[in-house]
């Protein structure tokens, strides 16, 4: 039987957090899950494609842009079901079990993975609850939650736009509300929320939203948003 999954992971100077982000991978491998690994990359400088080569990555180049790159990625992918990991997004060990069941159980439904960070302390606890609060009870999961679905559902959605920033936000609204939380967890890192403070990368993650939702342009919201 063919593998099921193809992943998908967008980098752009990754090479600190791919490693361990593909080393969390292996057990779908072991378990005959995972048919392809996709590294879409937009320009990287470091050593990000040295170490996907190393991984058997399939090696997609093209323009920076998460949505472009997640495109792009899925295009080039042979799974009959995607997920899409951001590069510093590292899966819990029982996920293969999570995504196995969902794919049997579920499959005319996308799912995310309950959010955590790799940081100690009250605040990332509290950012995730309220990251995982809002991805059940709207079905709005952020693409650090990781993101799986069937083939034919990512067809049906339209696939990811080519857009910098909100990406995540345009797919959840394309699925239409079909969106589970998985019962296992990602880390993710937490550099720009400890570089900007938690209170305050929070607040400016709202802002973002609250202003693509009025119609603003990813592009613009981009610039702004990268500013800090």
């Amino acid at each position: 039987m063919t593998a099921p999954f193809s992943i998908v992971i967008p980098t752009l100077n990754a090479a600190a957090d791919l490693p361990a982000t593909v080393n969390a991978l292996l057990p779908g491998l072991e378990m005959g899950m995972i048919r392809d690994l996709i590294v879409s990359d937009g320009g990287s400088t470091d050593n990000t494609l040295e170490i996907a080569e190393e991984a058997g990555a399939v090696i997609v180049n093209g323009p920076k842009g998460r949505g472009g790159q997640l495109h792009r990625g899925a295009t080039a992918s042979k799974g009959e079901w995607l997920m899409f990991l951001h590069a510093d997004t590292q899966l819990a060990p029982d996920w293969v079990g999570a995504a196995a069941l969902h794919r049997t159980e579920h499959p005319n439904l996308a799912a995310a993975f309950r959010l955590k960070f790799r940081a100690k302390g009250v605040a990332p606890k509290l950012v995730a609850f309220w990251a995982n609060l809002r991805s059940a009870t709207l079905n709005l999961p952020y693409g650090d939650q990781g993101l799986l679905m069937s083939r034919a559902l990512y067809d049906y959605s339209g696939g990811y736009p080519d857009q910098s920033l909100m990406e995540d936000v345009a797919m959840a609204r394309a699925l239409k509300g079909r969106i589970r939380l998985l019962d296992t967890h990602a880390a993710t890192g937490a550099e720009r929320y400890e570089n900007n403070g938690w209170f305050r990368q929070s607040v400016r993650n709202f802002s973002t939203l609250t202003r693509y939702s009025f119609g603003a342009d990813p592009e613009a919201l981009s610039k702004r948003y990268h500013k800090g």
